[in-house]
């Protein structure tokens, strides 16, 4: 039962990730007086394309391949389709998978272009932030059962 449950868990993130990603994660303005930039993962990597290059492929890398992949992977021991012993590259891959390298990356955009401003958090930086931790817990109670031998 706990498998079948992790399981869908994991394969939510397969559908809550993607729309994290294009979710607005800040709102950014200039002055108070002029409305505020949404600014989401994929716009965010893509200004970063626009201005430094490798940090944008390191950001997409960390902030949104890593992520899935290890979900994908997860998915497939959940699934029985490959090897439990997946598992240890997964969890290096998910510690690479950390979204404050994103979050850096933004406030160094904002930093650059804003100079004066404001920031606001907004509903997709809780969405992603869900994410990741639900993925870390996934990950735990995954090598849990894998260690007691419920994954067959």
């Amino acid at each position: 039962m706990t498998r079948i449950i992790l399981t869908a868990l994991n394969l939510s993130l397969l559908v809550l990730f993607p729309i994290a990603w294009v979710a607005p994660l800040m709102r950014a303005g200039l002055l108070p007086l002029f409305g505020l930039n949404e600014i989401s993962m994929l716009s965010g990597v893509m200004a970063l394309w626009e201005e430094d290059l490798l940090l944008a492929l390191v950001v997409a890398l960390f902030a949104i391949v890593a992520p899935i992949v290890k979900t994908a992977g997860l998915a497939l021991v959940h699934f029985r389709l490959t090897d439990s012993r997946l598992l240890a590259p997964l969890t290096m891959l998910g510690r690479l998978a950390m979204a404050d390298v994103f979050l850096i990356a933004i406030y160094i955009t904002l930093a650059k272009g804003v100079g004066v401003g404001r920031v606001e958090t907004a509903w997709g930086l809780w969405l992603f932030t869900a994410c990741v931790l639900m993925s870390f817990a996934i990950s735990l109670a995954t090598s849990a059962l894998a260690k007691r031998g419920a994954l067959g």
